[in-house]
């Protein structure tokens, strides 16, 4: 596979266990940057996940979940001791909140091809938790000279703690990247009383060339470095749960730029002065995305052909 166009995505893969307000449970893999990766391959593209799973049953069954969808889970000199654990507890409109039994860490090498990957994505519990942060953070400027790198923080507050130490964290990588998906609902919580839209210009001036903050079923909008401001509306749709949403737009909006032609370091000035009929159109398509993931149980993103057919409409989703 040697010279194939490919993402990188370094982060956390999981097992999901999901909890409803009538008592039943479901177990699903999951994990941030694991989605993004099984929404990249589902959408066509190659993706090598950089993760930290145990040897174990659980292990086993993420494997084998992403690499049905084509995602090549890559092998290293190190492995958890054990497959991480993330239990969503759903209240009655379906939205998740989320509580964790995990470590991080990175293994000290692995298997990998020498082609540098067009783009680089991480995010979530990956760039908080030690030990395995510092190394991932380290590992992104090590790629930026040959690719793309974007970042969606997806903050967890269960496991993170006290938002005043995280933000260091998340705008160091913010200046690094080149891409940036956050949701509102990580904004408030990381500067409280803050408005996004504020936040968003001051991460657009820092570094990225395209900061995309998501509303749940109000949709998105986004702030390009060469000026442009504009918005999309989710479609509405009966929502099933929102699990995944949010890793399915972010997956999405790698695509979209994948399609432009604006992926890796060789593109980075064109990236920087995008137009915005293109932000446009690569943001109504991950918002399409994001509401077929939300229409479905479990972090299930749609393949490419699902994107041509119809749309039900009642609920907005939730990114």
């Amino acid at each position: 596979m040697t010279g194939e166009a490919r993402a990188l995505v370094v982060g956390e893969a999981l097992v999901d266990a999901v909890r409803r307000t009538d008592g039943t449970r479901d177990e699903h893999p999951g994990g941030s940057p694991a989605n993004v990766a099984l929404g990249l391959a589902r959408l066509g593209r190659r993706a090598d996940l950089l993760t930290w799973l145990g040897d174990d049953a659980d292990g086993d069954l993420v494997r084998r979940h992403l690499q049905r969808s084509g995602v090549h889970v890559l092998r290293g000199d190190r492995a958890a001791v054990r497959t991480p654990v993330a239990t969503a507890h759903l209240d009655a409109e379906g939205v998740a909140t989320y509580e964790f039994d995990l470590e991080w860490d990175l293994p000290s090498s692995w298997a990998e091809d020498d082609d540098a990957p067009l783009v680089v994505h991480t995010g979530s519990i990956a760039t908080v938790l030690a030990p395995g942060a510092a190394k991932v953070a380290a590992l992104l400027a090590s790629r930026r000279a040959t690719s793309t790198l974007t970042y969606d923080p997806n903050l967890r507050p269960a496991l993170m703690g006290d938002p005043a130490a995280v933000r260091p964290v998340v705008e160091r990588l913010v200046a690094l990247a080149d891409v940036v998906k956050v949701s509102d609902e990580d904004l408030a919580w990381l500067r409280p009383g803050v408005a996004p839209a504020e936040i968003a210009e001051a991460w657009s001036r820092s570094g990225p060339a395209l900061v995309v903050v998501t509303h749940g079923g109000e949709g998105a909008f986004a702030v390009t470095s060469a000026g442009a401001r504009l918005s999309v509306a989710a479609p509405r749709v009966t929502v099933a749960d929102t699990v995944g949403a949010g890793d399915s737009f972010m997956g999405g909006l790698v695509d979209g730029l994948w399609e432009a032609g604006l992926l890796g370091a060789d593109r980075r000035a064109a990236l920087h002065d995008v137009d915005a009929a293109t932000v446009q159109a690569v943001l109504e398509r991950c918002a399409r995305i994001a509401a077929i993931t939300v229409s479905r149980p479990g972090a299930n993103p749609p393949r490419r052909d699902e994107l041509e057919e119809p749309t039900d409409t009642t609920e907005g989703t939730d990114a």
